[in-house]
């Protein structure tokens, strides 16, 4: 029998995923996601191949997973910050500066390279999780023009636009917020 990490089953499995999770992480930083294998994650994360295959069923799943993971840490600490901000114009200003300031905490720059290469299935679950973060900008959006502070015509364009431009990791969060501000503010 494997040796259980942590003083529960739940303690260990959260440790393990942590383990790979860094793992994975760490791979990316040496190589593209289509030469690791799940060989190596086992290896980097110290465990048996068996035992990473007890918990995920290919590196596809680990992916995946990963990103729940880093997305449901994501919102959490959006939603914190989010939570004692009263109008759209402070809630979108607050939305802007988290995403810029945790850019390199919790975006490791899988998506155009998984794009290409993950199954239909893996793709969509990775899509998820744009969409769970997309779903909060899009209710501040839909907040600030019911409240007559923002001028959009189209939500969804502006949602799209808006993460383009929240991709530009070069800009700093007073340049970008100032930026998207300026492109949603009823005149």
């Amino acid at each position: 029998m494997p040796k259980i990490i942590g003083e529960s089953l739940e303690e260990h499995r959260a440790a393990m995923r942590r383990r790979v999770f860094d793992a994975l992480v760490q791979l990316m930083a040496d190589r593209p996601f289509d030469a690791i294998t799940m060989a190596d994650l086992a290896a980097r994360a110290e465990v048996g191949r068996s035992s990473l295959y007890n918990h995920f069923k290919d590196k596809e799943a680990v992916v995946v997973a990963f990103a729940t993971d880093e997305t449901d840490r994501y919102l959490a600490q959006l939603q914190q910050a989010l939570a004692s901000r009263t109008s759209p114009t402070e809630r979108l200003e607050t939305y802007v500066r988290h995403h810029v300031d945790t850019s390199a905490d919790f975006h490791i720059g899988l998506a155009p390279e998984l794009r290409a290469i993950l199954s239909p299935e893996s793709a969509m679950g990775m899509r998820e999780h744009v969409v769970a973060v997309e779903q909060v900008l899009r209710q501040i959006l839909l907040d600030g023009v019911a409240a007559g502070e923002f001028a959009i015509d189209d939500v969804d364009a502006t949602v799209s636009l808006l993460h383009a431009t929240l991709s530009a990791r070069h800009a700093s969060a007073d340049t970008t917020t100032r930026f998207v501000l300026a492109a949603v503010r009823a005149s």
